[in-house]
Protein backbone atom coordinates (compact mmCIF):
# COMPACT_ATOMS: atom_id res chain seq x y z
CA UNK A 1 0.00 0.00 0.00
CA UNK A 2 2.62 2.48 -1.17
CA UNK A 3 1.91 5.37 -3.45
CA UNK A 4 4.97 7.22 -5.08
CA UNK A 5 5.46 9.68 -7.31
CA UNK A 6 9.45 10.17 -8.75
CA UNK A 7 10.94 13.04 -9.83
CA UNK A 8 14.51 14.16 -9.47
CA UNK A 9 15.54 17.06 -7.77
CA UNK A 10 17.47 19.23 -10.74
CA UNK A 11 21.03 20.71 -10.18
CA UNK A 12 18.88 24.27 -10.41
CA UNK A 13 17.14 23.44 -8.14
CA UNK A 14 19.69 22.70 -5.44
CA UNK A 15 21.98 25.67 -5.87
CA UNK A 16 18.99 27.87 -5.61
CA UNK A 17 17.75 26.46 -2.51
CA UNK A 18 21.30 26.68 -1.68
CA UNK A 19 21.48 30.37 -2.38
CA UNK A 20 18.69 30.97 0.15
CA UNK A 21 19.53 32.65 3.72
CA UNK A 22 19.54 29.73 6.43
CA UNK A 23 16.92 29.65 8.30
CA UNK A 24 16.38 27.92 12.06
CA UNK A 25 12.84 26.29 12.03
CA UNK A 26 11.54 23.13 12.92
CA UNK A 27 9.14 20.93 11.41
CA UNK A 28 6.77 21.35 14.29
CA UNK A 29 6.89 25.57 14.02
CA UNK A 30 6.05 25.26 10.53
CA UNK A 31 3.57 22.24 9.86
CA UNK A 32 1.03 20.87 11.89
CA UNK A 33 -0.91 17.83 10.45
CA UNK A 34 -3.35 14.85 11.74
CA UNK A 35 -6.28 12.22 9.82
CA UNK A 36 -9.39 13.83 10.41
CA UNK A 37 -12.64 11.50 11.46
CA UNK A 38 -14.27 12.04 7.99
CA UNK A 39 -17.72 9.79 7.69
CA UNK A 40 -18.36 6.30 5.99
CA UNK A 41 -18.83 7.45 2.83
CA UNK A 42 -20.58 3.70 1.65
CA UNK A 43 -20.26 0.35 1.94
CA UNK A 44 -17.14 -0.87 2.98
CA UNK A 45 -15.43 2.72 2.40
CA UNK A 46 -14.79 5.96 4.50
CA UNK A 47 -13.74 9.28 3.88
CA UNK A 48 -11.11 10.79 5.52
CA UNK A 49 -8.51 13.53 4.82
CA UNK A 50 -5.04 14.45 5.79
CA UNK A 51 -4.97 18.17 7.07
CA UNK A 52 -1.84 20.34 6.78
CA UNK A 53 -1.84 23.87 8.53
CA UNK A 54 1.46 25.74 8.05
CA UNK A 55 2.94 28.58 9.40
CA UNK A 56 2.50 32.30 7.46
CA UNK A 57 4.16 32.21 3.95
CA UNK A 58 5.37 28.48 4.15
CA UNK A 59 3.87 26.32 1.35
CA UNK A 60 3.77 22.55 0.13
CA UNK A 61 3.01 21.00 -2.97
CA UNK A 62 0.89 18.56 -5.19
CA UNK A 63 1.27 15.49 -6.80
CA UNK A 64 2.59 17.05 -9.33
CA UNK A 65 4.89 19.69 -7.65
CA UNK A 66 6.37 21.27 -11.32
CA UNK A 67 10.59 21.45 -11.48
CA UNK A 68 11.19 23.62 -8.27
CA UNK A 69 9.15 21.14 -5.94
CA UNK A 70 9.20 18.48 -3.53
CA UNK A 71 6.70 15.46 -4.64
CA UNK A 72 4.69 13.87 -1.25
CA UNK A 73 5.03 10.22 -0.76
CA UNK A 74 2.46 8.26 0.99
CA UNK A 75 3.27 4.63 2.82
CA UNK A 76 0.59 2.94 4.15
CA UNK A 77 1.84 -0.01 4.85
CA UNK A 78 0.97 0.29 9.00
CA UNK A 79 -2.11 0.21 8.39
CA UNK A 80 -4.91 -2.99 9.08
CA UNK A 81 -7.90 -3.42 6.56
CA UNK A 82 -7.45 -1.36 4.18
CA UNK A 83 -7.82 -2.94 0.30
CA UNK A 84 -7.66 0.22 -1.50
CA UNK A 85 -6.71 4.30 -0.91
CA UNK A 86 -7.84 7.16 -3.24
CA UNK A 87 -6.42 10.69 -3.36
CA UNK A 88 -9.26 13.76 -4.04
CA UNK A 89 -6.54 16.78 -5.13
CA UNK A 90 -7.89 20.14 -4.55
CA UNK A 91 -7.07 22.69 -6.90
CA UNK A 92 -3.61 23.85 -6.27
CA UNK A 93 -1.78 27.04 -7.47
CA UNK A 94 1.10 27.91 -8.97
CA UNK A 95 4.07 29.69 -7.66
CA UNK A 96 7.28 30.80 -9.43
CA UNK A 97 10.66 30.63 -6.61
CA UNK A 98 13.97 31.70 -7.98
CA UNK A 99 12.47 31.67 -11.59
CA UNK A 100 11.33 28.59 -11.38
CA UNK A 101 7.89 27.20 -11.55
CA UNK A 102 6.53 24.84 -8.34
CA UNK A 103 2.79 23.71 -8.03
CA UNK A 104 1.05 23.23 -4.35
CA UNK A 105 -0.47 25.02 -2.11
CA UNK A 106 -0.12 27.82 0.85
CA UNK A 107 -1.36 28.19 4.66
CA UNK A 108 -3.31 24.83 4.66
CA UNK A 109 -4.38 21.64 2.60
CA UNK A 110 -7.08 19.84 3.42
CA UNK A 111 -6.28 16.10 1.58
CA UNK A 112 -9.69 14.27 1.00
CA UNK A 113 -8.37 10.77 0.85
CA UNK A 114 -11.56 7.40 0.62
CA UNK A 115 -10.32 4.22 2.48
CA UNK A 116 -11.93 1.49 1.03
CA UNK A 117 -12.00 -2.06 3.54
CA UNK A 118 -10.64 -5.37 2.62
CA UNK A 119 -13.99 -6.62 4.78
CA UNK A 120 -16.05 -3.94 5.21
CA UNK A 121 -17.70 -5.51 8.24
CA UNK A 122 -14.42 -5.00 10.22
CA UNK A 123 -13.03 -1.81 11.56
CA UNK A 124 -10.04 0.05 9.14
CA UNK A 125 -6.79 0.83 11.52
CA UNK A 126 -5.23 3.83 9.02
CA UNK A 127 -1.35 4.42 10.01
CA UNK A 128 0.03 6.56 7.10
CA UNK A 129 3.98 7.74 6.81
CA UNK A 130 4.13 10.84 4.75
CA UNK A 131 6.97 12.47 3.54
CA UNK A 132 6.77 15.73 1.97
CA UNK A 133 8.16 19.07 1.33
CA UNK A 134 7.90 22.33 3.00
CA UNK A 135 9.35 25.82 1.86
CA UNK A 136 9.56 29.36 2.00
CA UNK A 137 12.37 30.87 0.75
CA UNK A 138 14.34 27.42 1.53
CA UNK A 139 12.43 23.84 1.23
CA UNK A 140 13.21 21.32 4.40
CA UNK A 141 11.72 18.01 4.46
CA UNK A 142 8.99 17.28 6.66
CA UNK A 143 8.36 13.46 7.71
CA UNK A 144 4.69 12.70 9.50
CA UNK A 145 3.65 9.58 10.99
CA UNK A 146 -0.54 9.86 11.90
CA UNK A 147 -3.12 7.34 12.64
CA UNK A 148 -6.72 6.70 12.97
CA UNK A 149 -9.10 4.26 14.19
CA UNK A 150 -12.75 4.29 11.72
CA UNK A 151 -15.17 1.99 12.88
CA UNK A 152 -17.20 -0.64 11.26
CA UNK A 153 -20.25 0.03 10.22
CA UNK A 154 -21.97 -1.73 13.12
CA UNK A 155 -20.83 1.35 15.29
CA UNK A 156 -21.32 4.52 16.28
CA UNK A 157 -19.38 6.06 12.97
CA UNK A 158 -20.43 9.30 11.56
CA UNK A 159 -22.68 9.35 8.19
CA UNK A 160 -22.93 12.97 8.34
CA UNK A 161 -20.18 14.91 5.62
CA UNK A 162 -17.98 16.58 7.40
CA UNK A 163 -18.20 20.56 6.34
CA UNK A 164 -14.59 20.94 5.52
CA UNK A 165 -13.88 17.76 3.91
CA UNK A 166 -17.16 18.14 1.86
CA UNK A 167 -15.15 21.96 0.80
CA UNK A 168 -12.18 20.43 -0.28
CA UNK A 169 -14.03 18.06 -2.79
CA UNK A 170 -15.79 20.65 -4.18
CA UNK A 171 -12.40 22.46 -4.45
CA UNK A 172 -11.35 19.95 -7.39
CA UNK A 173 -10.91 20.83 -11.12
CA UNK A 174 -13.47 20.46 -13.41
CA UNK A 175 -14.15 17.12 -15.06
CA UNK A 176 -13.54 17.44 -18.86
CA UNK A 177 -17.09 17.96 -19.41
CA UNK A 178 -17.78 20.32 -16.47
CA UNK A 179 -14.38 22.42 -17.95
CA UNK A 180 -16.20 22.67 -21.59
CA UNK A 181 -13.69 20.43 -23.21
CA UNK A 182 -14.79 19.88 -26.45
CA UNK A 183 -11.84 17.72 -27.87
CA UNK A 184 -8.61 16.22 -26.69
CA UNK A 185 -5.60 14.31 -28.32
CA UNK A 186 -1.71 13.38 -27.77
CA UNK A 187 1.13 13.00 -29.61
CA UNK A 188 3.79 10.94 -29.07
CA UNK A 189 7.09 11.19 -30.51
CA UNK A 190 10.65 9.78 -29.69
CA UNK A 191 13.27 11.77 -28.37
CA UNK A 192 16.89 10.72 -27.74
CA UNK A 193 16.24 9.59 -24.14
CA UNK A 194 12.42 8.96 -24.07
CA UNK A 195 9.29 10.47 -25.59
CA UNK A 196 8.12 14.07 -26.46
CA UNK A 197 4.21 13.87 -25.10
CA UNK A 198 2.29 17.17 -26.88
CA UNK A 199 -1.67 17.50 -25.85
CA UNK A 200 -3.65 19.23 -28.16
CA UNK A 201 -6.81 20.39 -26.41
CA UNK A 202 -10.08 22.33 -27.59
CA UNK A 203 -11.46 24.05 -24.21
CA UNK A 204 -12.55 27.52 -23.03
CA UNK A 205 -9.52 29.59 -21.46
CA UNK A 206 -9.41 28.82 -17.83
CA UNK A 207 -8.40 32.79 -16.93
CA UNK A 208 -5.03 34.79 -17.02
CA UNK A 209 -1.63 32.71 -17.85
CA UNK A 210 -2.52 28.99 -17.95
CA UNK A 211 -0.32 25.81 -17.03
CA UNK A 212 -0.28 22.55 -17.91
CA UNK A 213 0.60 19.36 -16.53
CA UNK A 214 0.72 16.52 -18.13
CA UNK A 215 0.83 13.49 -15.94
CA UNK A 216 2.08 9.77 -17.73
CA UNK A 217 0.33 8.21 -15.24
CA UNK A 218 3.27 5.75 -14.57
CA UNK A 219 5.57 5.26 -11.71
CA UNK A 220 9.03 6.07 -12.53
CA UNK A 221 8.71 8.38 -15.32
CA UNK A 222 10.31 11.64 -15.09
CA UNK A 223 8.33 15.12 -16.73
CA UNK A 224 9.68 18.35 -17.63
CA UNK A 225 7.22 21.12 -17.01
CA UNK A 226 4.91 21.68 -20.00
CA UNK A 227 5.54 24.15 -22.24
CA UNK A 228 2.35 25.42 -23.59
CA UNK A 229 0.61 27.94 -26.11
CA UNK A 230 -3.08 29.21 -26.43
CA UNK A 231 -4.71 30.02 -29.96
CA UNK A 232 -8.36 30.84 -28.92
CA UNK A 233 -10.03 28.11 -28.13
CA UNK A 234 -7.44 25.92 -28.71
CA UNK A 235 -4.20 24.72 -26.40
CA UNK A 236 -0.98 23.34 -27.53
CA UNK A 237 1.33 21.52 -24.49
CA UNK A 238 4.17 19.65 -25.00
CA UNK A 239 6.74 17.60 -22.26
CA UNK A 240 9.22 15.66 -22.58
CA UNK A 241 8.87 11.96 -20.39
CA UNK A 242 12.14 10.19 -19.53
CA UNK A 243 12.08 6.64 -17.90
CA UNK A 244 14.33 6.43 -14.28
CA UNK A 245 15.56 3.43 -16.26
CA UNK A 246 17.07 5.46 -19.17
CA UNK A 247 15.45 3.01 -21.59
CA UNK A 248 12.78 3.04 -24.11
CA UNK A 249 9.11 2.43 -22.96
CA UNK A 250 5.55 2.10 -23.88
CA UNK A 251 3.10 4.88 -23.02
CA UNK A 252 -0.53 4.02 -21.57
CA UNK A 253 -2.55 6.52 -23.12
CA UNK A 254 -5.49 5.84 -20.90
CA UNK A 255 -3.65 6.98 -18.00
CA UNK A 256 -2.00 10.22 -18.83
CA UNK A 257 -3.58 13.26 -16.48
CA UNK A 258 -3.69 16.66 -18.32
CA UNK A 259 -4.74 19.49 -16.09
CA UNK A 260 -5.07 22.99 -16.96
CA UNK A 261 -4.43 25.51 -14.14
CA UNK A 262 -6.05 28.82 -14.57
CA UNK A 263 -6.42 31.90 -12.75
CA UNK A 264 -10.14 31.65 -12.13
CA UNK A 265 -10.61 27.43 -12.47
CA UNK A 266 -8.80 24.62 -13.34
CA UNK A 267 -9.67 21.70 -15.13
CA UNK A 268 -8.85 17.70 -15.24
CA UNK A 269 -8.58 15.75 -18.37
CA UNK A 270 -7.95 11.50 -17.90
CA UNK A 271 -6.91 9.91 -21.16
CA UNK A 272 -5.45 11.24 -24.18
CA UNK A 273 -6.36 9.79 -27.50
CA UNK A 274 -3.79 9.79 -30.42
CA UNK A 275 -5.37 12.73 -33.18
Amino acid sequence: MVRRMFRPITLATVLALAAAPARSETQAEVLVADLMAGWRSGPGSHMTALHLRLAPEWKTYWRSPGEAGIPPEFDWSGSQNVGAVRFYWPRPEVFTVNGMRSIGYHHELVLPIEITALDPNRPIHLRVQVALGVCRDICMPASLDLAADLPAPANAGATTADPVIRAALHAQPDSARAGGVRKVSCQVEPIADGLRLTATLQLPSTGGNETVVLEPGQAAIWVSDAQSDRQGGQLVASADLVADSGTAFALDRSAVTVTVLGRDRAVEITGCPAP
